[in-house]
C-alpha cells in the first residue's frame, strides 16, 4: 500500500519540476460527461474535427481508451499573459494571436515535465507495488482532461466550457499521466461561476448556443486553426483582426483577477508576436512562414490558410497602405487565398 502522504509528494516534485497546479483522482467521468459529448456531436457541432467523431468511444471514459487505468494525475502550467490579450482589437493594423501561441509549442515543454514526474511515480512506488504503469498526455489522446481537471481539483468548466481556475484565472495549460496505480485521490472543485454570463456574451460570432455549450462551427479560435476551407462570409468581419485562435471568453472572464503572469519565460509572448503587423505578414511566402514560426503553434496551420487569415483581417482593417498587398494575392492560385483576397479589397470598396 502506498503511504498516505504520497499525493501530497507527488504534488510537490510537480511544483518542483515546473507545473503550476497538480490534481488527483480516480480515472473516471459521471455518464452526463460522455452524454454532452455525445449531444455534441451528433449536433454536429464538431465541425470538420473529424477526429472528435471517430474516437467519440475512447474519449467518453479513460476506461474505454486503457480498461486497466486506476488513477488520473492532471497537471497545469500557467500561461497567464503580461498584455490584456484584447489590447491589438483596437488597433486594426495589428494582427492578433492567441495568447498561448505567442511563444514555444506548449506541448513539446509540458510533455518532458511530464516524463520526468511519471518515472518519479514508478521509482517511489517500485518497493510497495510491482509492474504499474504510467501514460502522458498532452492532447495526444481522446481525453476529456478538463471535466478530469475539474474532478482532480484544478478548477472548473465554465459557461464558455474551458476550465477556469480561482489562483490562474483562464490561463492554464493542461497535462494527463494515467496509471494502473490506485493513488488517494484530492478533493474536486466546485463551479464558482455564479450568475455571470460575461464569456458568454462577449463572443464576437455569437458561438455558444446556450450556457457550458459550444458551436465549434462557429467559433474563431475553430475557423482560424482547425477549418481549412474558405471562411464563411457571416463571420469574417466579426472576425476583426484576429488571425489565430480567440481569446474573448477567456480574457473578460473575473477570475482573471486573481491571475498573474507565467513564470515560465518560454511560455511568456515574443516580442515580435505580440502586435506584429499586417503589413509583414501579407509579404510572408512559405519559407518566410515557415522560418518565422519555426517552434509555434502556427505553424501548423500551413502558410496557406496562415494568409487566408491575413486577408480577412486586412480587409477589415481599412488600412489604405494595405490594398497594394491584397491585390497581390488576388491572382493566386489557390481558389481559397484568391476568393479571400478579392473579399478583402471589395471591402475597401465598399467604404468608399
Amino acid at each position: 500500500m502506498l503511504p498516505k502522504n504520497f499525493s501530497k509528494l507527488i504534488q510537490k516534485k510537480a511544483i518542483e519540476l515546473g507545473f503550476d497546479q497538480c490534481g488527483i483522482c480516480e480515472a473516471s467521468l459521471p455518464p452526463e460527461k460522455a452524454a454532452l459529448l455525445k449531444e455534441f456531436v451528433s449536433l454536429k457541432r464538431h465541425g470538420t474535427m473529424q477526429w472528435l467523431e471517430d474516437r467519440l468511444y475512447y474519449r467518453s471514459s479513460p476506461h474505454h481508451l486503457w480498461p486497466e487505468v486506476k488513477t488520473a494525475i492532471v497537471l497545469g502550467v500557467n500561461y497567464g499573459p503580461r498584455e490584456n490579450p484584447l489590447e491589438n482589437l483596437k488597433h486594426p493594423e495589428y494582427a492578433n494571436i492567441s495568447v498561448y501561441a505567442r511563444n514555444r509549442d506548449y506541448h513539446d515543454i509540458i510533455k518532458g515535465w511530464l516524463k520526468h514526474l511519471a518515472q518519479f511515480i514508478l521509482k517511489e512506488t517500485k518497493y510497495y507495488s510491482n509492474n504499474e504503469q504510467v501514460k502522458v498526455f498532452v492532447d495526444t489522446a481522446p481525453i476529456m482532461e478538463k471535466p478530469l481537471a475539474q474532478k482532480a481539483g484544478l478548477g472548473w468548466q465554465g459557461k464558455h466550457t474551458n476550465l477556469v481556475s480561482r489562483q490562474f484565472g483562464s490561463w492554464l495549460f493542461l497535462g494527463e499521466i494515467l496509471t494502473t496505480l490506485h493513488i488517494p485521490p484530492l478533493p474536486a472543485s466546485k463551479s464558482h461561476c455564479g450568475s455571470c454570463k460575461k464569456c458568454l456574451v462577449s463572443c464576437p460570432t455569437q458561438a455558444f448556443p446556450e450556457p457550458f455549450k459550444l458551436d465549434a462551427k462557429r467559433c474563431i479560435s475553430y475557423l482560424t486553426i482547425e477549418y481549412a476551407g474558405s471562411i464563411p462570409i457571416e463571420f469574417r468581419k466579426a472576425m476583426h483582426n484576429r488571425i489565430y485562435g480567440c481569446d474573448d471568453c477567456l480574457a473578460v472572464c473575473p477570475w482573471n483577477s486573481f491571475a498573474s503572469q507565467s513564470r515560465h519565460i518560454k511560455l511568456q509572448a515574443r516580442t515580435e508576436l505580440v502586435s506584429p503587423p499586417l503589413a509583414k505578414f501579407l509579404q510572408f511566402n512559405e519559407e518566410d512562414f515557415r522560418s518565422f514560426f519555426t517552434g509555434s503553434p502556427v505553424k501548423r496551420i500551413g502558410h496557406l490558410r496562415f494568409i487566408r487569415n491575413i486577408l480577412i483581417a486586412a480587409g477589415n482593417s481599412n488600412i489604405e497602405n494595405l490594398l497594394p498587398l491584397i491585390i497581390n494575392w488576388k491572382n493566386h492560385d489557390n481558389a481559397i487565398i484568391k476568393e479571400t483576397a478579392q473579399w478583402a479589397f471589395d471591402q475597401f470598396m465598399i467604404s468608399v
